[in-house]
This record gives C-alpha cells, sequence and structure tokens, in this order.
C-alpha cells in the first residue's frame, strides 16, 4: 500500500509534474482515485487535497525489527543501475514514462536488507493491457509526486504486478523507496494493484508474486522474516486481508518462503 506517508524528509522538494504533462500522457483518467496509490479503508487523517495518506497518524508505532544486515556481495546495486534492469520478464521503466526520479528528493538504496509488500488500495477491475498499465502508473507516479505535505520523489514503489502478472519496474532499486514510514531504508517495496479488502489478487499475479519473491530472497540472502506486508509496519489495512491471508501461508513453514 502506498505506506506514503512521512517516509524521509528527504523524500520532499519544489519539482513537479505539470498538468500540460499530465493531459499529454491522458493521465488524468480515474486521478482522483489513483492519487492515494495504495490506501486503505482505514480511517486515517487526509491532507488539504483530500487524498488519504493511511499512516498519517502520530500514535503509529513501527513494528520492531531485526538489524538490518550489511550488504552482501552480490546483493548491493551497483555500478548506477537497478538490479534488475536487464532481467527477463521485468518491464523497465522507460515503457511507462519518460521521466526520472526527482534525485534531490530522496537517497541512494545502500543495500537491501528487507522487502515489503503492498496493495495499490484501488480495486482493479479494467484493461491489463500493456498500454492501460503503463497510464496507471504513470497517473500513480504524479499523484506521489504532486502529493502534500511531502511530494515523494517518484512513484513509491521498486516493482509493480499488474493483474496479468507482468512484473514493472517503478522506482530504480538504486534509490530508497517512499512506501513504510520510517523504515524505507534498504527496504525493497513491490505493490500489486487492486484492492485486495474488495477483491482477491489474480492468479497470474500471486504466481509471478511468489516466483518474483523468491528470486528476490536468493539473490539478497533474505530469510522468510525479512519479507514483510505493509500492515505489519503501520496501522493500515494494506495489502487488504485477501493477499495477507496468502503471505502469512507463504511465510508458514511449509510455504515457499521459508524453503527459498
Amino acid at each position: 500500500m502506498n505506506g506514503f506517508t512521512n517516509h524521509n524528509s528527504q523524500d520532499d522538494g519544489r519539482r513537479e509534474i505539470s498538468r500540460r504533462d499530465l493531459l499529454n500522457g491522458g493521465l488524468l483518467l480515474g486521478a482522483a482515485a489513483l492519487l492515494a496509490g495504495c490506501q486503505s479503508g482505514v480511517t486515517s487523517a487526509s491532507g488539504p487535497t483530500g487524498v488519504v495518506w493511511p499512516d498519517m497518524r502520530g500514535d503509529v508505532k513501527p513494528a520492531p525489527l531485526p538489524p538490518t544486515p550489511a550488504p552482501s556481495g552480490g546483493g548491493a546495486p551497483s555500478g548506477g543501475r537497478p538490479v534488475l534492469a536487464s532481467s527477463p520478464g521485468v518491464i523497465p521503466r522507460s515503457e511507462w514514462t519518460p521521466y526520472g526520479v526527482i534525485a534531490e528528493r530522496t537517497r541512494p538504496m545502500t543495500g537491501i536488507g528487507r522487502i515489503t509488500v503492498h496493495h495499490e488500495g484501488e480495486a482493479f477491475y479494467g484493461s491489463a493491457e500493456r498500454s492501460t498499465i503503463a497510464r496507471r502508473l504513470a497517473n500513480i507516479r504524479a499523484g506521489h509526486i504532486r502529493r502534500r505535505p511531502e511530494p515523494f520523489a517518484d512513484i513509491g514503489y521498486h516493482y509493480i504486478i499488474d493483474p496479468a502478472g507482468r512484473v514493472w519496474e517503478g522506482r530504480p532499486l538504486r534509490f530508497q523507496g517512499a512506501h513504510v514510514e520510517k523504515n524505507n531504508e534498504q527496504n525493497m517495496g513491490i505493490m500489486l494493484m487492486g484492492n485486495f479488502d474488495a477483491q482477491r489478487p489474480t492468479a497470474a499475479q500471486l504466481s509471478s508474486l511468489e516466483g518474483f519473491l523468491v528470486d528476490q530472497m536468493r539473490r539478497y540472502r533474505l530469510p522468510a522474516n525479512r519479507v514483510y506486508t505493509h500492515q505489519e509496519f503501520n496501522r493500515t489495512a494494506c495489502p487488504g486481508r485477501n493477499l495477507q491471508q496468502w503471505m502469512l501461508a507463504m511465510r508458514s513453514p511449509a510455504g515457499a518462503f521459508a524453503r527459498a
């Protein structure tokens, strides 16, 4: 979910996409619904735009975490390139946006010590054509970088899985994400499109998420107890009860993540 919150004081700044850019890219479709990214039905504060940001509560305390391990040999981003930029099956961000990250609003990622899974928070029942998904991603990014009071540097997540099971590159992995308040350091953010309190993830999404997570766990030498969902950090419904139940089963002793 969009742990869009008060993520980092450095995930702010003055640059933002223009209305003309939105119109030219056809990104106003569903803008009001998508600005909130992975918001949920949880009662929360809202900013001046009326967008609900589920973690904007002063009484929310992050879940305790074990110490984050130092980056291992092949795990840290290197050479200024996203780790999976050339991996088969991951659609590069150039397929959905011509814009780069507003680097002054964020920090570099210093390694991968954990992974957090989210849902978008907006139900998805429309076309899963690539062009439709590309517009939706661009619209989410536009909402994130225009967010108030703290605009993001880019779309908050590193990877997005659409209803057809395709994995899209979001924010390049060399940059810290903006998806879990106060817990974005060394935290890879993965979002599945849809609202999994209102619907179930598609079989294609779950198959892709399983394979992708297992691959990342092996790549970064992460055990199952380093793979989280958003609600395990913050008071939010994200990633929805249907995906949360699946995640719990996959992390159980008999689950695929425990055997990764």
